[in-house]
This record gives C-alpha cells, structure tokens and sequence, in this order.
C-alpha cells in the first residue's frame, strides 16, 4: 500500500492547471508559497504534466510509470515463487528437484540454485605418467 498523499489531488490538479493557463508563467517559488505547498512538489508536479502532455522527453509518463512498476512487482512476484519452490525442495527431499534451464552452462553439482554445488570433477590423466611411491623411492641410495 503506497504512503499517503500530502497533498489532495485536487490541489495538485488546480495548482498545474493554474500555472499553465497563466501567462507570463510565474515563479514556481511565488506561487508554491500563495498555495500553501513546497515548490518542489509543485515544480515536480509540474514537470510530471509536462512529460503526461508529451511536452518533455526526459521523464517517462504517468501511464509509463505505472506500466514499470506492475513490471517490477510482477518479476518480484517470480523472484518469490522461484525461492518458495527452491526452499520447498530443500526443506522436503521427497518433492521433485527444480529442472534446470536449457540456456544453463551449470554442468555439475545437484541444482542449479542450491549454492551448495560439489567440486568440478578432477581433469583427466590420459597421457600422464604414474606417480612413482616413496617406498620405492626410499629403498634407493643417493650416488
């Protein structure tokens, strides 16, 4: 639940409205104090009519805005289902392991997403001469 507005929307509404019908544009300061609200609100609210009206190209719009962040909680939704399924496999050894994605260069170890994978398996020795034992090495005197 978002926080509470200091602000009544209307307020806000008739306050952008009032300094783009006015001509000359007045000082956002001089007015921010007739109203009885911070002129970085007003600036900002301002600004933020501006970009909704396709007047600035440096602010994403209302609609925009809203559209990233039902994004944003839809992927952290998918963040929190992921996790709920990995501690769910963790916790009961009986459920089925998560199958790992097709694009994964994870070759070894028991998942993908446990951060508790076994070593890499020991590279191969084909070619490479056999140790000698000490033993044998031992019974040898030095000449």
């Amino acid at each position: 639940m978002p926080a509470p507005r200091k602000y009544p929307l209307e307020l806000r509404e008739r306050a952008v409205r009032m300094y783009r019908t006015s001509e000359p544009k007045p000082v956002i300061r001089r007015m921010a104090e007739e109203l009885g609200v911070h002129h970085e609100a007003l600036r900002g609210w301002i600004r933020q009519a501006e970009a909704d009206a396709g007047e600035r190209d440096d602010l994403l719009t209302t609609v925009e805005r809203e559209e990233l962040a039902a994004l944003r909680k839809e992927r952290a939704n998918e963040v929190l289902r992921m996790a709920s399924a990995f501690f769910a496999a963790q916790l009961d050894p009986t459920r089925p392991r998560l199958e790992r994605s097709s694009t994964s260069t994870h070759t070894w170890g028991s998942s993908p997403y446990s951060g508790n994978c076994t070593s890499p398996p020991p590279p191969t020795t084909a070619g490479a001469r056999p140790r000698r034992s000490r033993a044998r090495d031992a019974g040898r005197t030095s000449s």
